[in-house]
């Protein structure tokens, strides 16, 4: 696999893992703080921890609660919302500058709301980098610069997503056709 014009066989897995965020459908929080959370190696300061959680909308939030930083986060983060839960782990990716970020469905489970927050800082903070999205929502990949769409775990198009979905017979525009069927807009 190639990703940023490098084939990522040819480097070690700590150097890639090191340059990876992820902001997967189901988001993993640690038992600890939202401090650890954002930061478990310690290496940003909170002035840093403050700037990342603004940009992630959840500045408001951490501040009113009475330990700020410190506030507790219980085991798997139930004590916040799944949105809460995914715009913390698009924290944790912006404080390390990744250059690649995976969004594994990452809007399955989250409202539209936090839906745009997401997708808006993703296309601000990381405009540089390679972002791989797996989604099923379509909107979430309109503005993607290719999509590849795939039917029984092989790749079946690769192309801009405008060019698929303009081209009559490919699998894209019959997904397009379909999710916008089911809403109240239509489309296609």
């Amino acid at each position: 696999m190639i990703i940023d014009s490098v084939d990522i066989t040819t480097i070690g897995l700590h150097d890639l893992r090191s340059r990876l965020g992820i902001i997967p459908q189901d988001p993993t929080l640690f038992q600890g703080t939202i401090r650890y959370n954002l930061d478990p190696l310690g290496q940003f300061s909170d002035q840093q921890l403050w700037e990342v959680l603004d940009k992630c909308q959840l500045l408001e939030v951490v501040q009113e609660k009475e330990q700020g930083l410190d506030s507790l986060v219980v085991e798997d983060g139930s004590n916040w919302s799944m949105g809460q839960r995914q715009l913390f782990c698009l924290g944790r990716a912006l404080l390390r500058r990744c250059r690649i970020l995976v969004l594994d469905e990452a809007t399955a489970s989250i409202d539209n709301t936090t839906d745009v927050i997401l997708q808006k800082t993703i296309r601000t903070e990381f405009k540089d980098c390679t972002v791989i999205t797996v989604a099923h929502r379509i909107p979430t990949v309109m503005d993607c610069t290719m999509v590849l769409t795939m039917s029984d775990g092989k790749v079946v198009e690769y192309d801009k997503p405008m060019k698929l979905m303009e081209t009559e017979g490919t699998l894209f525009r019959e997904l397009v056709k379909e999710y916008w069927s089911h809403t109240s807009w239509g489309y296609v």
